[in-house]
């Protein structure tokens, strides 16, 4: 695509302004927010705009990822708060989520998009049905997680988290709660781990983007479009804020069904946009 003129860039500005304003909403009223919302709202987003398909859905989610920085290091300090951090955790994943993001990054931008937007259609469903089924479910009575078993998943959790533009906590959250670890605590370290997940591929999706496939998209660094960037950021902010005084007028267990809920339906759409794209 080539550079946008004054129309284009106030239409580029409105259909991003309109999703960050859903998305961040919908992770404030949900609780559990990130690259799992903003990716969907920002491929829509870019298709509205007709950027280049092959690289669509590369920049949702190097945008995602490199949103997911600020409203991490708020996230992670609110939760630090409460003392619901548990940074022995967060240190042990360190390397080894450094070691899969680069992995995930080398996948991501060797992917063609529809194989991106099924894998993530997949994800989504899977994450959906967790929400529903099991996260209520799950023993409360931590138990001692090996280290080999934090050096994999670690491993794992960065490695799947880029090619989905997550900060891992759709992917932390069910693996702490597998073990026994309260709620409070398994999300406020995931969005802990969200932030070196988030900064890492940050990077890794800037040097590929321009290193290995040399990307030329308007007002984008590599995989990351600053303009998404710039209004998803503030907008998110303000109306996860608003979205997350609704929590309290909502039972939390119905909250996970929602959630799960959308998150399928966001599957089923993702899944529909693979076979009109293939």
């Amino acid at each position: 695509m080539e550079s946008l003129n004054y129309g284009e860039i106030i239409n580029l500005l409105a259909v991003l302004a309109i999703s960050a304003a859903i998305a961040g909403f919908m992770a404030g009223l949900l609780g559990v927010g990130g690259g799992i919302i903003m990716v969907p709202a920002l491929y829509y987003a870019f298709t509205v705009l007709d950027f280049e398909l092959a690289t669509r859905m590369h920049l949702a989610v190097g945008t995602s990822l490199a949103i997911i920085i600020p409203t991490s290091i708020i996230s992670t300090k609110t939760h630090m708060e409460y003392d619901a951090v548990d940074f022995k955790m967060v240190k042990s994943f360190g390397i080894f989520i450094l070691i899969g993001v680069i992995a995930g990054t080398f996948l991501a931008v060797n992917l063609k998009t529809p194989t991106l937007v099924l894998f993530f259609s997949i994800f989504a469903f899977m994450v959906g049905l967790f929400f529903i089924f099991l996260r209520e479910k799950l023993v409360e009575n931590p138990k001692t997680i090996s280290n080999i078993v934090k050096n994999i998943s670690g491993i794992v959790i960065g490695f799947i988290s880029v090619p989905l533009g997550i900060g891992g906590g759709s992917l932390m959250v069910p693996f702490m709660r597998t073990f026994g670890y309260d709620i409070r605590k398994s999300i406020g370290t995931a969005a802990a781990v969200g932030f070196l997940i988030s900064l890492s591929g940050t990077i890794t999706m800037i040097m590929g983007g321009k290193i290995i496939d040399n990307i030329n998209t308007p007002f984008s660094v590599g995989y990351i479009n600053l303009l998404g960037f710039a209004v998803f950021v503030p907008v998110t902010m303000i109306m996860a804020r608003l979205g997350a005084k609704a929590v309290y007028k909502i039972d939390k267990k119905l909250l996970s069904k929602i959630f799960g809920t959308f998150l399928l339906i966001v599957s089923i759409r993702s899944f529909v946009e693979y076979l009109n794209i293939i």
